[in-house]
């Protein structure tokens, strides 16, 4: 009698602990985060998932780029409606940058806030001489520097070398800000570098007047050094 109640005890013992342990596994992994689905929306990375019980979907600067940290974030009762919640969210904000951009009167351009600069110069892909110029030319403030002193700030030995190079970084970040020259801008300079700044007075015919950041760029350029 006493075998058998032994063996029964020994049974049931066995078979809750086979169960504890399937009810541990089910714990582990009902306590697994969800995979997180990757995404592109514009210019940005879209990261979606379920966080704490409910659905999220953030932007992020798309790779590869130094810059950090989350741009929008949405959520819904579905990964879906996360997803669309925050494509709702990311053109609203274009929208309210675009119509807060001012009229330069220098060029005619609605010139991007600090904000847009800032994430810009973050994201595209600019040379080292052409962060030397932009570093250069935002510390000289509104004097700004001649083509002589921006050249030289990057190393360059000639003048149209180091225009070429600044012009190409004023096309990316207009690329990627989606800036556009309009009708009534100056033409003078429409080759890229109308989208980071203007030329100040022309003093004579051998001097075009030196190059002058706009200065939402420049606070965007020294806060980034």
């Amino acid at each position: 009698m006493t075998r058998f109640s032994t063996e029964a005890r020994t049974a049931t013992g066995r078979d809750l602990f086979k169960d504890r342990k399937k009810k541990k596994a089910s714990e582990r992994s009902s306590d697994k985060p969800a995979a997180v689905q990757l995404g592109e929306y514009g210019r940005y990375q879209i990261k979606s998932g379920r966080l704490s019980g409910e659905f999220v979907a953030r932007a992020f600067p798309k790779p590869p780029t130094n810059a950090r940290g989350m741009i929008a974030e949405a959520t819904g009762a579905t990964e879906e409606a996360a997803i669309a919640a925050l494509h709702d969210a990311i053109d609203a904000r274009e929208t309210r940058r675009t119509d807060d951009r001012r009229a330069d009167p220098a060029t005619g351009l609605a010139v991007p806030s600090t904000e847009e600069f800032v994430e810009a110069v973050a994201q595209v892909a600019l040379s080292r001489p052409q962060r030397a110029m932009l570093l250069a030319l935002a510390l000289a403030d509104d004097a700004g520097l001649s083509e002589v002193r921006v050249a030289s700030a990057a190393g360059y030995k000639s003048n149209a070398s180091a225009n070429r190079a600044l012009a190409s970084a004023g096309l990316l970040i207009a690329s990627y800000l989606s800036l556009e020259a309009t009708p009534d801008a100056a033409t003078s300079d429409n080759d890229g570098t109308m989208f980071l700044g203007y030329r100040g007075r022309q003093r004579n015919d051998e001097n075009p007047g030196n190059w002058i950041l706009h200065a939402e760029l420049r606070e965007a350029v020294r806060s980034a050094a």
